[in-house]
């Protein structure tokens, strides 16, 4: 059985980009925003998607979605800065 198909969207009025599983939010970062950064604070999987590859889906859709807005990202979290020590190609998002 092949896993469901994951999206990831920001819900701006939660302050949080969420992974979403047939409709259902399966995990979601938590971030404040500046007009020039956005800060990943909290990054939560829901126990049933856990070991399925959504927080590292979810991390790598925000930080292009960050990208694309011309934003930096501060790695408050501890799980986004892991990601980002392990794929050096998204150094250069790093604020400063």
């Amino acid at each position: 059985m092949s896993d469901p198909e994951v999206t990831v969207e920001q819900n701006t009025e939660r302050h949080r980009f969420e992974a979403l599983v047939e409709g259902k939010v399966a995990g979601f970062i938590t971030y404040r925003s500046t007009d020039d950064e956005v800060e990943l604070q909290h990054t939560v999987v829901k126990p049933d998607y856990e070991g399925r590859g959504v927080g590292s889906l979810l991390v790598r859709t925000t930080l292009e979605q960050i990208q694309e807005a011309g934003k930096k990202v501060i790695p408050s979290c501890p799980f986004v800065r892991a990601y980002l020590d392990r794929h050096p190609e998204w150094d250069s998002l790093r604020a400063s």
